[in-house]
């Protein structure tokens, strides 16, 4: 690794530590030429599947679209934003579980929900609302059941 201070290519690992639930590793490095300390943090890159539209389109899954999502129906409840991380976690975990090179993005929408679901029912019945385009009452009341549940 090299320094991010002077660019020296000579770091030493003086700690590493599992966090994350152990999908990630936090080093402790010291540079062997300026003696500036700094941390890293490692993951395993793991492809995700490619999400396929409505529209037949294709495209590479994207988080930040997904975290907007997730935000929007989160907005004012009372949700860490670690409880979102973990969230967004499971979800990607959920999408490389399925060992398939493409999704559909209604089998995403179904995932985030069922996160949600168990999260938080509020914002569950949120993000129902508009990832099913409720029409009338009766579509909110089946939600605010099915969160119930």
């Amino acid at each position: 690794m090299r320094c991010p201070f002077c660019s020296n290519p000579e770091t030493k690992v003086i700690d590493s530590r599992l966090i994350a639930d152990g999908s990630q590793v936090k080093r402790r490095r010291s540079c062997q030429d300026c003696g500036t300390r700094f941390t890293t943090f490692e993951t395993v890159e793991v492809q995700l599947p490619k999400i396929i539209k409505s529209d037949k389109a294709r495209e590479s899954f994207d988080e930040g679209k997904v975290r907007r999502g997730i935000d929007r129906a989160l907005e004012k409840r009372p949700v860490s934003s670690e409880q979102v991380e973990m969230l967004i976690d499971r979800v990607k975990r959920r999408l490389q579980a399925t060992s398939e090179r493409e999704v559909q993005s209604q089998r995403v929408g179904e995932i985030v929900m069922s996160e949600l679901k168990t999260l938080d029912a509020v914002a569950y019945v949120r993000f129902a609302s508009v990832y099913k385009s409720f029409e009338d009452v009766a579509d909110f009341v089946s939600a605010v059941n099915e969160a119930n549940e």
